[in-house]
Formats: C-alpha cells, sequence, structure tokens
C-alpha cells in the first residue's frame, strides 16, 4: 500500500511515540484516513516514523483523557487546567516503526496537519513497508544518503536508542556515547530556568527509585543518591528535593547550561544509566 501522506506531530508528543509510550495522537476533530502514514516532526522536514492509523475514537471527557494517560501521556494537570480542551479525538496508532534514518521531504506551504508526499518519497516509504515482510528488499536512495536495506532504516519501538535525527549546529553535550542508556524524561527549559540555574523533574519523578526522593531540606534527603553525568570529567551526586521537583544539588546545572549553549525552549533529555546513574544531555529546539 503506498504511503501518501505525512501527519504533523510535534515535540515531545512525537518522542513519546518513537520512545513506545504513546499510540494515541489526540486531535481536535475526527478522521477517516486509515492505513499506513508517515509521522514527521514538526519543524524538521524530516519523516521519522511509520504507523497504521487503524481507528478513530470518539470525542473523550477529562475523566477518560485521565484514565487514558498511558495512551496519549498527556498529564493531568494538562487536561484539568482546559489547556487541552480541543485535542480529546484519539487516531489511534498501531505497528509503530521508527526510522533510523530521518527521510526529507518537499513541505509545501499551508500544510499544518496532514501533508502529500512525493511520488519519490512515497516509493521510498512504500519498500520499507513492503520490506517489513522482506528484510533483504532495498530502499531507493534519498538524496545524498542510501539505506542499504531494512534492518538499517527501521528499529523496534521497543528498542531505546536514541533515533538519529539530523546534526544541529550546537554541540550537544554527552558524556560515553557507548553507554546503553534509556530516556525517561524530557524538561522543557523557560527563561526562568535559565536565569535561575534549574529545570524541573515533575513529569517524571515516578521514573527515579523511590528511595532517591526526599524532603525540602538537607535534614530530609532521601536515603540513597544519584549519580549524574552531564559531560563533566567528575560526575555530581545529589538526590531530588520532593517540593521542588529538582535535584537538590545544583551548583553545576548553570555550567551544564553554559557548556551545551542552553537556550529557552531547549529541552534537557534525563536518560537512566543503571538505577541510580542518571546521564543529562541537551536537545536543541529546532529553528526554521
Amino acid at each position: 500500500m503506498p504511503v501518501t501522506r505525512g501527519l504533523i506531530i510535534d515535540t515531545p508528543w512525537i518522542d513519546h511515540i518513537l520512545e513506545g509510550r504513546k499510540d494515541w495522537e489526540m486531535r481536535a476533530q475526527p478522521t477517516a484516513i486509515r492505513g499506513w502514514i508517515a509521522l514527521i516532526r514538526k519543524g524538521s522536514g524530516q519523516i521519522v516514523a511509520l504507523a497504521k492509523l487503524v481507528e478513530c475514537g470518539k470525542a473523550l471527557g477529562p475523566e477518560e483523557m485521565i484514565e487514558a494517560f498511558d495512551h496519549h501521556r498527556i498529564p493531568e494537570r494538562m487536561i484539568r487546567s482546559g489547556e487541552v480542551a480541543k485535542w480529546v479525538v484519539p487516531w489511534k496508532l498501531a505497528e509503530i516503526s521508527p526510522l533510523a534514518r530521518s527521510v526529507p521531504y518537499d513541505h509545501k506551504n499551508g500544510a499544518v496537519i496532514w501533508v502529500s508526499l512525493s511520488e519519490e518519497v512515497s516509493r521510498q516509504l512504500e519498500d520499507v513497508v513492503v520490506g517489513k515482510a522482506n528484510p533483504s528488499s532495498e530502499i531507493a536512495p534519498s538524496q545524498s544518503r542510501r539505506v542499504e536495506n531494512l534492518s538499517n532504516l527501521t528499529h523496534p519501538v521497543s528498542d531505546t536508542r536514541y533515533v538519529e535525527i539530523e546534526p544541529v549546529s550546537r554541540p550537544i553535550l554527552i558524556s560515553r556515547p557507548d553507554q546503553e542508556r534509556r530516556v525517561i524524561g524530557r524538561s522543557y527549559l523557560s527563561a526562568g530556568n535559565l536565569n535561575n540555574s534549574h529545570f524541573y523533574l515533575t513529569d517524571f519523578l515516578n521514573a527515579f527509585p523511590a528511595d532517591t526522593i526526599g524532603g525540602n531540606n538537607a535534614d530530609k534527603a532521601a536515603a540513597r543518591s544519584l549519580t549524574i553525568e552531564w559531560g563533566s570529567t567528575t560526575p555530581e551526586i545529589s538526590d531530588i528535593d520532593l517540593s521542588k521537583r529538582m535535584f537538590r544539588k545544583r551548583g553545576w546545572v548553570r555550567k551544564f547550561f553554559a557548556a551545551s549553549g542552553a537556550k529557552e525552549g531547549d529541552i534537557v533529555v534525563v536518560s537512566l544509566i543503571a538505577p541510580y546513574h542518571v546521564h543529562i544531555g541537551l536537545e536543541p529546539k529546532l529553528h526554521f
């Protein structure tokens, strides 16, 4: 079946899909479209995954939305505040296949939800769909690069490696790239975060071991601390302050922001290396 359409999905929702945590894309209106579609990271000009749009559900009320969190990943606070009051119709995805190498496409002016794909791009993506049953099939060349076979182009959604993206103009700090890391959360940087040298762990506190989360002062520190790598030669050691929803020791955060060139709108990515060992990296906001 040809893949003729691409669905534009904003960050962080596209990342939840790529990392296997989200299979409902919440929209304001129902859709009659079904079958294989391309998933596009908004603002990137790149197709980053394929999926089947298998069903469009009915509009959900607030309590139904909260109950379905594991499908759409919208936090309860956003639902109760009315921030996502329009986005209550689930477009249900299946067979989500992130691409190991993103595929560029021509973005037409005015496209905000769906993009019509060119014959060349559609042919490449159709080869991937067919190739899912025949891993030896080759993919047509994509501009300056060639993907040799399906095993190089797609990986299962349960795979926790980073999805490959195009190079960015600013360096991203990493410590030891050979380490296995699992992304557990993302924190979006505001001007206040940058001015006060901190970032919040609110939306993924439950991803940390419970004994690393303490009270609101040093006397109520957690039983255990985390080892925090952020690109320096020496890792930091800290527990988490539950009242502030951030790492208790934050002197290193200013250095991290300065070294990474962090700007408002960038994303701090928190990954787990081991149960008490985390990695902090920066995912710059893409500007076009």
